[in-house]
């Protein structure tokens, strides 16, 4: 498994990340699958507060406690649940945040959080409270890095341009690469890797029925995973494929797969030995679908 660096941070990260939302209530399954994810070399495992309404925290928590000095371990904050557990609200105040990391810690049985993101982000958020409540945390050793795990490009500029972000979690795929817009150039120029969600597109791109896919229709998702079926050929599986299109692309330091099955894990898990994507390889997937902008959640 490769690692690469966050930022100017000492965290290092596996190219593979195991995104602990798809994960069941199944704890003797889940610490079967974590485990193996470790065996594999994955180090990074990426949850949040409101999974599950904090039970995904405390399951992979205690799964990962006695092996916490070999795993980074992130978490997510700003979504609260409301307490009749209805739904949750956005909350990106200081005094929420500084509340919520305790609950965290206490559910992931840790005294320190490697990677704490605010879990979204608009315009009109009080970001320096944001930050402030970020760098206290910071100074305070309860987290190591702060990120932000957002598709707005014009929040994640503010955050570059005043604080000290890491990293930014953002969906990207061979069928979303809405970031390549101005986001990818932004994030590189700054140093801040992108931790990449969504590289297989919902299963879109490697063994679901096709269907509408934000601004693509059924023919062009049918299209783009034909394209990953042609490249995988006998070399590499379709997943495996996806997620190294997406890992070839700057400044993408990790590809965050959402893991359910120990099938997924073994498939995603060996593209440390999958050959890398020629460059006619890359460029034939890139242009079999054009990419699209983003019109909205800017």
């Amino acid at each position: 498994m490769k690692y690469n660096q966050i930022g100017q941070s000492d965290i290092q990260v596996s190219e593979i990340g195991f995104g602990c939302m798809s994960l069941g209530i199944d704890e003797r399954n889940n610490k079967f699958i974590i485990d193996q994810a470790l065996e594999y070399g994955i180090n990074f495992f990426d949850t949040a507060d409101l999974y599950e309404k904090g039970l995904n925290e405390e399951q992979v928590g205690k799964i990962l406690k006695d092996k916490r000095s070999d795993c980074i371990l992130a978490t997510k904050v700003g979504n609260q649940w409301r307490a009749d557990g209805s739904g949750w609200d956005w909350n990106p105040r200081k005094e929420y945040i500084m509340k919520a990391v305790e609950s965290s810690l206490k559910r992931l049985g840790t005294d320190y959080i490697d990677l704490y993101q605010l879990h979204g982000g608009t315009l009109e958020d009080p970001i320096d409270e944001v930050i402030e409540a970020f760098s206290t945390l910071t100074d305070q050793g309860k987290i190591r890095q702060y990120g932000i795990s957002s598709i707005r490009p014009e929040v994640i500029k503010k955050y570059v341009e005043r604080s000290a972000i890491v990293s930014v979690m953002m969906q990207f795929s061979l069928l979303d690469r809405r970031p390549e817009e101005s986001m990818m150039k932004l994030l590189e120029e700054n140093e801040i890797p992108i931790l990449a969600r969504g590289g297989i597109a919902q299963g879109l791109l490697v063994n679901k029925p096709a269907k509408e896919y934000l601004n693509y229709t059924v023919k062009d998702v049918e299209v783009a995973a034909k394209a990953v079926n042609f490249v995988a050929g006998t070399k590499r599986s379709p997943s495996q494929t996806a997620l190294l299109y997406v890992l070839k692309k700057p400044p993408v330091a990790s590809a965050i797969v959402g893991i359910r099955t120990i099938e997924q894990l073994n498939d995603v898990a060996k593209i440390a030995s999958a050959p890398e994507l020629t460059a006619a390889e890359y460029a034939f997937l890139s242009e079999s679908v054009k990419p699209k902008l983003y019109e909205k959640f800017r």
